[in-house]
């Protein structure tokens, strides 16, 4: 049994990891046939991706995708601890498989992800949800198919948690979701600490995955005939700082557009480590998508500060406008804060201001939520909920007013978009485009998934376009 602490999963040091190469034990391969599992994600685009890994592990145990939960012979939900919000749907899904458990006394019940990684959560396991058979951590997912088997074949409840992150391992097995648009890990992790952020814990220190490795994913899902790739990182900015004295994101970016991949997008990016570098390489080569997603948190430097973002709000605008002016069509979201401890009516005022000034064309608003471990959870929270949730109201009217406008802007306009499906509106496709619109659209002739088309913009609206394919 490995459990979880915050002081351990703090420490930065310049330790060496290795590349381990993944293999599954003979043993275990196909010992669960006719078994059902199902996965419950929260959370980000990481967690999906790694909820691609876990299908692939559960499936060499033998194990099937169940329609529903209730079919299935294993339930595991792969957690997020962003925001107590996805706290709150992981425990309110474990009571509802409590139940469930009652009926089926041989359901077995994971939990893995973030949420895993935080002590106070397994201590509520290992006192309150008995019934839940294994905890596993976001470090030690290779182990996913041991713990399993160790939970089944000696009925006790295993915490399988490393504090720390171990060695990095490739090879492990992927069931993509999508057939033409693709997830790559780039690095793990994240050195950057902001106050009220939980993922420095739950993720370990920035670790890069090497060029080739990453290369090699590219070329292999190249023959598969897929059309977008996005390279993933909790700092994906950060590639290559912890492994290569001059390779970095930009570098990489650049490899990956020399070859044979029609679209390319990138994320998540901390504006501290955005180089100029990037930036031209973005706007050289077509076929890496000008979206860029740029979080802010606040608009005010002396939030920004108590938030530990590095950065001021001068030195945000600056960045802002040079990628405003260097790449073409280029289109920029962000995320933003509320009601962070301290934050005054003027603060927030500067976040409007800020937002008129940059007029982004999507934005991902929050009232604060104060995580344990974190050093905003020690800072009074001296703003009202009632207040926050005012200001949450005012700031979304204003950025809901920018993303109409520029998606007014396109009206008339030919996209190339990337179709996704059939939407739920009767004879319509939908699909994003390069700008990572989501468009709505309608063809005389039949599409396949996967294909990418010229569509006119017909209508806009606050979160999508309406089009005809031509």
């Amino acid at each position: 049994m490995h459990l979880p602490n915050y002081k351990d999963a703090r420490t930065r040091d310049k330790r060496e990891y290795k590349r381990v190469f993944f293999q599954i034990d003979n043993k275990l391969k196909n010992k669960y046939k006719g078994k059902k599992y199902f996965i419950k994600t929260y959370g980000c685009q990481m967690n999906e991706h790694d909820s691609e890994t876990i299908a692939a592990l559960l499936e060499e145990l033998g194990f099937t995708l169940a329609d529903s939960y209730l079919n299935a012979d294993l339930v595991l939900l792969n957690t997020c601890s962003i925001r107590e919000n996805a706290h709150n749907k992981a425990f309110g899904m474990l009571g509802r498989l409590k139940h469930l458990k009652q009926e089926k006394k041989n359901l077995i019940i994971g939990v893995c992800g973030c949420m895993a990684q935080e002590a106070t959560v397994v201590d509520e396991m290992l006192k309150d949800y008995k019934f839940v058979n294994f905890v596993l951590g976001t470090h030690n997912l290779y182990q996913l198919p041991n713990v399993i088997d160790e939970s089944i074949e000696k009925n006790v409840q295993q915490i399988e948690v490393f504090s720390r992150e171990g060695d990095l391992y490739e090879g492990l097995p992927v069931v993509r979701v999508s057939p033409f648009k693709a997830y790559v890990n780039i690095i793990y992790g994240c050195n950057k600490f902001c106050t009220y952020c939980i993922v420095p814990y739950t993720r370990g220190r920035e670790r890069s995955r090497a060029k080739e490795d990453i290369l090699r994913e590219i070329d292999d899902l190249i023959t598969d005939g897929y059309k977008e790739v996005t390279l993933l990182g909790q700092n994906v900015n950060a590639y290559g700082k912890d492994l290569y004295d001059d390779y970095n994101l930009g570098d990489l970016l650049e490899d990956i557009a020399k070859k044979d991949i029609p679209r390319i997008r990138f994320m998540t990016s901390h504006p501290w480590d955005f180089t100029d570098k990037m930036i031209e390489v973005v706007a050289k080569y077509p076929n890496i998508m000008p979206s860029i997603h740029l979080p802010v948190q606040s608009g005010s430097s002396r939030i920004l500060k108590l938030m530990g973002r590095r950065y001021s709000r001068e030195s945000y605008l600056e960045l802002f406008h040079k990628i405003k002016d260097t790449i073409p069509h280029v289109s920029v979201s962000t995320d933003i804060i509320v009601g962070f401890p301290g934050e005054t009516e003027d603060d927030f005022l500067q976040t409007i201001s800020l937002v008129e000034e940059c007029q982004y064309d999507n934005a991902f608003t929050f009232i604060f939520s104060s995580r344990d471990g974190t050093p905003a959870c020690k800072l009074e929270d001296n703003v009202s909920l009632s207040e926050k949730e005012e200001r949450l109201q005012r700031l979304n009217q204003v950025v809901n007013s920018y993303f109409l406008k520029n998606n007014k802007a396109l009206e008339g306009k030919c996209l190339k978009v990337l179709v996704e499906g059939v939407s739920e509106k009767k004879n319509m496709y939908y699909g994003y485009s390069e700008s990572n619109k989501l468009i709505n659209f309608t063809s005389a002739k039949d599409l396949k998934v996967g294909e990418i088309v010229e569509v006119e913009i017909t209508a806009a609206k606050t979160w999508s376009l309406d089009g005809n394919c031509k």
